[in-house]
């Protein structure tokens, strides 16, 4: 079959699958194919091997069935930076971009900066800010083993040597420090939550997307924690879901923090709240 006769029935199979069919069709083809996108665009007629066109179709049906794009292909665009992810870490999303660009807008280049992200899972945004940051000092820390493989070997992929990883549950591994800057994409998902059996997210780590009844349990524990490992004027900044803006001031409210802000994303949603230590 022709490229653009394969691109057309996977697009056609996924409709009912995907918010995005045309796009996950040419990524898994282009991933199979070991090309471009761009190569898929400029040759169309290109004629396909039974070979070639079987392997694409495994990788079709694996999708089909509602496995992840990233992980057919294990691996994701964060910042621009190509991460190696897997079932034990959480797949990185684009909205999780906007903390990077708060917090690179709050602390300019030439600060030496100590930032803690908790949590990392593939590190990505340990990642995207060792990229823009040579000078700051990033410690990122995880719970999982299998999750900080993963993030380890981005860093080692990407070149970047300002990280250290550390394992243990959020603030376990940062016992007698202080930072400039604490950051985390926490679970926030309620345990009940019927998302957490639909669509690409059942097949990531729930312990990654949950957090007790409300999703706020984890936020309420980094909250409370924080303030005894942030500098004075230090910063918190987590992300948290469009839905609980009210709950999250009012976690930071009650733990004392000054000048509390919430962001909203390109959709226009709340995604993000920080504040200072006094």
């Amino acid at each position: 079959m022709q490229v653009s006769q394969l691109l057309l029935s996977a697009t056609q199979q996924l409709g009912d699958i995907s918010d995005s069919p045309r796009l996950d069709a040419e990524v898994l083809l282009a991933h199979s194919l070991e090309k471009t996108r761009t190569w898929l665009v400029t040759w169309p007629d290109k004629e396909l091997s039974e070979g070639e066109t079987s392997q694409f179709i495994q990788l079709l049906e694996r999708r089909k069935a509602g496995e992840p794009i990233a992980h057919i292909t294990q691996q994701r665009e964060f910042w621009s930076l190509p991460l190696k992810v897997s079932p034990d870490t959480l797949i990185p999303r684009p909205d999780t971009e906007l903390m990077v660009e708060q917090i690179l807008a709050h602390y300019p280049a030439n600060t030496a900066i100590t930032l803690a992200d908790l949590g990392t899972g593939s590190g990505a945004i340990a990642l995207a800010l060792a990229s823009e940051r040579s000078n700051w000092n990033i410690i990122a820390t995880d719970r999982s083993t299998a999750a900080l493989e993963i993030a380890r070997n981005n860093a080692q992929q990407l070149n970047l040597d300002n990280i250290e990883f550390r394992q243990g549950s959020w603030f376990e591994p940062l016992a007698g420090q202080s930072f400039d800057i604490i950051a985390s994409n926490p679970p926030y998902i309620p345990e009940q939550d019927p998302h957490l059996s639909q669509g690409d997210v059942r097949f990531e780590p729930v312990s990654a997307l949950a957090s007790g009844q409300d999703g706020l349990d984890d936020i309420r524990h980094i909250c409370k924690h924080a303030r005894q490992h942030l500098k004075h004027k230090g910063m918190l900044i987590i992300e948290h879901g469009f839905d609980q803006k009210p709950g999250i001031r009012e976690i930071f409210t009650i733990n004392a923090y000054e000048n509390i802000t919430q962001v909203h994303d390109l959709s226009s949603n709340p995604r993000l709240t920080f504040g200072f230590n006094p």
